[in-house]
């Protein structure tokens, strides 16, 4: 390849790389705002985390465009292309994390409007939420520095997140055991842990593509420790 196409090779991938980050910025945005309308009770914000979801569903669609006209143009082969095929990937779970944080919104003004909030139990929630961001930013991270012993490290979090939506489950079902009156406010609250715990699944999925990117190998539906032992030496 001469040396002038391949530097404008290298710029398409940076570009695309660039503008996975840039998505990924909006969609972190986007669940930061639904968490702090439902702090506060902004309906105008909880409406602006939804309008905004257009613009994260533009971005998927375009960046979708520009990796197949690399494709079609370039036929990159061994890590250029799984470069291609890992940002293919991550810009689907980036999408489907502007969805959750959506159903956030959209729950948080049904919570908000019929005046259900409960602060003690949406603290907990916003717990979690924590959890969740700081996820999605490590694996964005991980993806901005091709760091795939970061990214590894994130397969832990997974489960600990998963761990703590469990927990949120048993204490709200005791709750509208105990009061029947809380049933309407529990699940309210439970589509909003269970957004959550996906926006953590989607985090963990993305640093899974990056292992794939840097490593070559795919450890999807693998057991972290399985994963662990095959990678150790060289991660």
């Amino acid at each position: 390849m001469p040396d002038h196409i391949s530097k404008q090779f290298d710029l398409e991938l940076e570009t695309i790389r660039t503008r996975v980050l840039q998505m990924g910025g909006l969609v972190e945005q986007q669940i930061l705002s639904a968490l702090d309308a439902l702090a506060s009770g902004d309906i105008a914000r909880f409406d602006q985390v939804i309008v905004d979801d257009a613009q994260v569903n533009a971005l998927e669609v375009a960046i979708d465009e520009d990796c197949q006209h690399i494709i079609a143009r370039r036929q990159p082969a061994a890590s250029d292309l799984r470069m291609v095929i890992t940002v293919i990937k991550t810009i689907t779970d980036l999408e489907r994390i502007g969805d959750e944080a959506s159903k956030i919104a959209r729950m948080g003004k049904v919570i908000h409007s019929a005046e259900r909030y409960q602060s003690p139990r949406l603290r907990e929630i916003g717990k979690m939420a924590e959890a969740a961001v700081a996820m999605l930013r490590r694996a964005l991270d991980a993806f901005a520095r091709l760091d795939a012993t970061a990214a590894l490290d994130l397969a832990e979090d997974d489960r600990e997140l998963d761990d703590d939506f469990s927990a949120e489950v048993r204490q709200l079902i005791t709750f509208m055991m105990e009061d029947p009156r809380t049933i309407s406010m529990s699940i309210d609250t439970l589509f909003i842990a269970k957004a959550i715990e996906r926006i953590g699944d989607h985090a963990k999925n993305i640093s899974e593509y990056v292992v794939y990117l840097v490593k070559g190998k795919d450890i999807r539906h693998t057991s972290i420790d399985a994963i662990k032992r095959e990678l150790g030496q060289s991660v």
